[in-house]
């Protein structure tokens, strides 16, 4: 079945949402950093470049977007401006484009919101610190 570029793009978009989601936290928030570590060790001190390399890809949110797109592109049947095998492989790389620039985003979000409640918080100790001193 064939699909109007419009739809494809809307397809592109919302599929990326969930691929940078996952990939996201995996690789970066608080209820997998046991895994991390794990990974990261044994990124550092595998034996051969083959596991090294392996343990690299759960720990590296552009490696790791690779494949939960390639999952998400099975269970859906996604493609991507060609209706064969091309479209996935174009489906593939765009996906992964667009879930990194929503990683990206995201993490300039949070970067944002860490730095004002930082600022919020130099400053609530700023007023404790004068109001001791009247």
């Amino acid at each position: 079945m064939t699909t109007t570029i419009f739809t494809q793009i809307q397809w592109l978009f919302i599929l990326a949402m969930p691929v940078a989601c996952i990939a996201w936290t995996v690789t970066h928030e608080e209820i997998f950093v046991e895994p991390r570590a794990y990974c990261n060790r044994r990124c550092r001190l595998g034996k051969t470049i083959l596991e090294r390399k392996f343990f690299y890809l759960f720990t590296c949110e552009y490696c790791f977007s690779h494949y939960v797109t390639a999952l998400f592109l099975f269970l859906t049947g996604f493609k991507l401006l060609v209706n064969d095998w091309r479209g996935y492989i174009i489906a593939e790389f765009a996906l992964v484009w667009i879930a990194n620039f929503y990683m990206s985003l995201f993490g300039l979000l949070r970067q944002n919101i860490k730095k004002e409640k930082t600022s919020i918080k130099l400053l609530d100790e700023k007023c404790a610190i004068l109001k001791e001193k009247q």
